[in-house]
């Protein structure tokens, strides 16, 4: 007897029973229950397939959605963390990306931003930002431009979210890191000198999305070996917890961490941070938190080359 399991729209497979030849035929009952464990068989493997095929397509979105992993670029240091919102959650509605000059001797571009709300809305909405910041990397010396044309880009979605971001062109000239940071409606920038102090870089702006038109104010600094600039979100100060559970992390405390890392590569200051950050919040609830860190090397003179490099330069 041969039986059909059916799926969705085609047949999943095929159920065959034999017999041995002293009971040549199926009862009718035994036909009739036949038919309903193929259909019971066939719906599962169709729910199977189905389920393999949303996994795969979920897989390969989720690898497009989630923070690169920040390494050494060009001589500059850099390092991001993010801890999504949601437990079990892998992306939400902070991000990161650096972009990198076409050689050494331009400058890279490194967004951070917060896009208002968590959770998958919120990714969606983060990866349509972080494919249109991509395309217009080339404009990495002209932050207001950018931040005007993603403006534009998210007032004609239908999302009806705005998102607030930092852009730094960072760029590495003999030992130093020159930074051009413009913030958009987002948490200032902080500095970490050699000798421990902590500067506000004081740039300032509109948010994304939310206005016709923005504004923004760019700011220069320069990092010696050694120095530290810190992009974060408000995940982070506004983290609850401590002694009674309820109290926010805040800037300053943000800032006596950070004080307390002059001096380290960026891949430590990150990984500082994290931890101060989660056992403030011990198991409470939080928003999403994102930081990178972007360091000038103490440095040796070497003669190297790399995907970008030719000939000596300073690493």
């Amino acid at each position: 007897m041969v039986t059909s399991l059916p799926g969705h729209g085609v047949a999943a497979a095929a159920l065959i029973l034999l017999r041995g030849s002293d009971h040549p035929r199926f009862s009718q009952s035994e036909e009739v229950f036949a038919r309903l464990f193929a259909a019971r068989a066939g719906a599962a493997l169709s729910a199977a397939s189905l389920y393999s095929e949303q996994s795969a397509i979920t897989q390969t979105l989720m690898r497009e959605l989630l923070p690169p992993r920040l390494r050494r670029l060009n001589g500059v240091e850099f390092a991001g963390g993010y801890r999504p919102a949601e437990v079990g959650e892998r992306v939400g509605g902070d991000f990161y990306d650096v972009h990198p000059g076409p050689s050494a001797g331009d400058a890279s571009l490194v967004i951070l931003g917060d896009v208002c709300g968590k959770g998958l809305d919120a990714a969606v909405l983060t990866g349509k930002i972080r494919s249109t910041l991509q395309a217009l990397t080339p404009m990495v010396d002209d932050h207001e431009q950018i931040l005007k044309l993603l403006n534009r880009s998210l007032l004609t979605s239908h999302h009806a979210r705005f998102a607030t971001m930092v852009l730094a062109s960072v760029q590495r000239a003999d030992n130093e890191v020159r930074l051009c940071l413009t913030s958009a409606g987002h948490p200032t920038p902080l500095v970490v000198r050699l000798d421990g102090s902590v500067e506000e870089v004081p740039t300032r702006g509109t948010l994304i999305g939310a206005l016709p038109a923005i504004e923004c104010r760019s700011v220069r600094t320069v990092l010696q070996p050694g120095e530290t600039c810190l992009l974060y979100t408000d995940g982070f100060t506004e983290a609850r917890g401590g002694p009674l559970g309820n109290e926010l992390f805040g800037e300053e405390r943000l800032k006596r961490a950070l004080s307390e890392c002059a001096d380290l590569p960026a891949e430590a200051v990150v990984e500082r941070i994290q931890m101060l950050a989660a056992t403030w919040l011990h198991d409470g609830s939080h928003d999403d938190m994102a930081l990178v860190a972007i360091s000038a090397p103490r440095t040796t003179h070497l003669s190297a080359v790399d995907g970008h490099t030719r000939g000596r330069y300073t690493i």
